[in-house]
């Protein structure tokens, strides 16, 4: 089969090879075949580094696809099922799980730096990136990293749920939990930074300032709920118009550096809530003063894949998607092939798209 390999960390091409086979499936496992995965910033991490994952590497982590094999003690899907891909499993039976944090749980990521699933060449181990590997024809994955979903919902929407739109909109909804009449400032619109947005419209925020150099993704941050959009260095103005200076209920940094969690710090009212989405580097550190940590009273957060319960998550967003609620044709800049992923991969270092969708045949 088909997929894209990337065989050393830093390499500026993916090698698109097509002798590309998958370990056998085992009694937990399932075998999907991908109808659609996006091309994420967070896969970009992956190549250059930022996020360490093991080599050779297929990258890929958000995506979706139907059921062609089931290991023999699985019975939460079937053949031809529609799936979403998880690329945080959780283990369902450890504290963290059963506490009702599941999106903490890492079995299957400790798991997925010893254990490859894929073959190439002369049956060399690749791992797929979280253990996935969306960039392949095929993926074999625990059952509990695939989710059924409505098959009514188009691949390329799919897909997105299974990262963008439940990193974005569960930290919205799950880690913030936005209240209706509240003010938001969301610094970064990508493709997560917009599905926060998203989030905080349909929690019935009053006020959603977006926050982004880039002037063309302006009138898209509107377009799916912004009721503001301004560039960085527009960012004082709009904080005395919007807040009279005093700050927002919740600052949401989608950008994953120190620089800008400093910036959702410094706009977020006293008492308020700062939600760091935005994955950065294990060496960039945040420095905020200790008196203004407890006497401003602000409660610094982290959102981690939206703290989902992938379980009811996506079937929900799905509904609201569904039911017109979340715009997730907006998001997608384009859909490619899985020959482009080199080019899609250089788009992405240019900032200038959303998400790119890869179809495949």
């Amino acid at each position: 089969m088909r997929a894209a390999l990337l065989h050393a960390v830093g390499d500026d091409k993916l090698d698109i090879r097509d002798d590309v086979t998958l370990a056998p499936v085992g009694p937990g496992d399932v075998r999907v075949r991908i109808k659609a995965t996006g091309v994420c910033h967070s896969d970009l991490s992956a190549m250059t580094g930022v996020l360490p994952q093991p080599v050779p590497l297929i990258p890929g982590h958000e995506g979706a696809g139907e059921v062609v094999e089931v290991g023999e003690h699985v019975g939460s899907v079937q053949p031809g099922d529609h799936v979403v891909i998880s690329w945080r499993p959780a283990c369902q039976e450890c504290d963290l799980c059963l506490g009702g944090q599941p999106f903490l749980c890492m079995k299957y990521i400790i798991e997925s730096f010893t254990k490859g699933n894929f073959r190439f060449g002369a049956g060399t181990t690749a791992f797929g990136m979280a253990g996935c590997g969306t960039w392949a024809e095929e993926i074999v994955v625990p059952s509990v990293g695939v989710v059924r979903i409505d098959p009514e919902v188009p691949w390329e929407a799919a897909a997105l749920i299974g990262c963008g739109i439940t990193t974005g909109v569960g930290a919205a909804i799950n880690t913030a939990r936005v209240r209706p009449g509240s003010t938001v400032v969301v610094i970064g619109c990508g493709g997560v930074g917009l599905s926060v947005i998203q989030g905080a419209r349909i929690s019935g925020a009053r006020t959603i300032l977006a926050v982004d150099p880039l002037e063309s993704k302006h009138s898209l941050a509107k377009k799916v709920g912004a009721t503001h959009a301004v560039t960085p260095d527009e960012v004082p103005g709009a904080l005395a118009d919007l807040t009279g200076g005093g700050g927002f209920d919740y600052g949401f940094e989608v950008v994953g550096k120190s620089a800008t969690i400093q910036s959702a710090w410094q706009l977020t009212r006293a008492g308020g809530d700062v939600i760091v989405v935005g994955a950065g580097a294990v060496d960039d550190m945040v420095s905020i003063s200790a008196f203004s940590l407890l006497f401003e009273g602000k409660k610094l957060l982290s959102s981690l894949y939206g703290e989902a319960d992938v379980r009811h998550d996506f079937p929900y967003f799905a509904k609201l998607y569904k039911a017109g609620q979340l715009d997730l044709e907006s998001l997608i800049s384009s859909r490619i092939k899985l020959a482009d992923l080199n080019d899609a991969v250089a788009a992405l270092k240019s900032g200038e798209v959303l998400r790119q969708i890869v179809v495949m045949d």
